[in-house]
């Protein structure tokens, strides 16, 4: 696993999200962009995380931030995620990998004493040159747009 850090230049990932829409990186070049990314959708700590952004969006969008969260979910679990929780930003459908490895996201955990490949939650804020400015690895579900607020 080669995670992205700070001062690297963002891939150009591309995917559908969760209406079926090709939502790419070009979408926002020349915008401030927070890409996070989350194990499961509709799981207690990526609803927590995702409730959160979607609760402080009016902030984040002050700041001039554009949100895109990204998990393994297939594009009917994330329609039913987002509509489940009201979620007003694009959730892409990475089932093939592509944006989780180019992100460098994707790769061996441990939960509860047992070892497994996954998506290790992290979160990218991304400048208007398309550089990586921050790089939240260890994610507060609950406050999580206070993290990003305050970077």
């Amino acid at each position: 696993m080669n995670m992205l850090k700070v001062g690297d230049k963002v891939p150009d990932f591309k995917g559908i999200d969760q209406d079926g829409n090709e939502v790419s990186y070009q979408d926002f070049a020349g915008k401030k962009l927070v890409v996070f990314f989350y194990p499961k959708a509709s799981t207690p700590g990526c609803t927590a995380e995702a409730c959160d952004l979607r609760d402080n969006e009016n902030a984040l969008k002050a700041q001039g931030y554009h949100l895109v969260g990204v998990s393994a979910d297939s594009v009917k679990r994330q329609k039913n995620f987002a509509e489940k929780n009201n979620l007003p930003f694009p959730l892409l459908a990475d089932e093939s990998h592509a944006i989780l490895n180019a992100f460098g996201v994707w790769g061996p955990k441990k939960f509860m004493g047992r070892e497994f490949d996954g998506i290790h939650r992290t979160t990218f804020i991304i400048d208007e040159n398309g550089m990586i400015t921050d790089v939240i690895e260890k994610v507060k579900t609950k406050e999580h747009a206070k993290q990003i607020l305050e970077k």
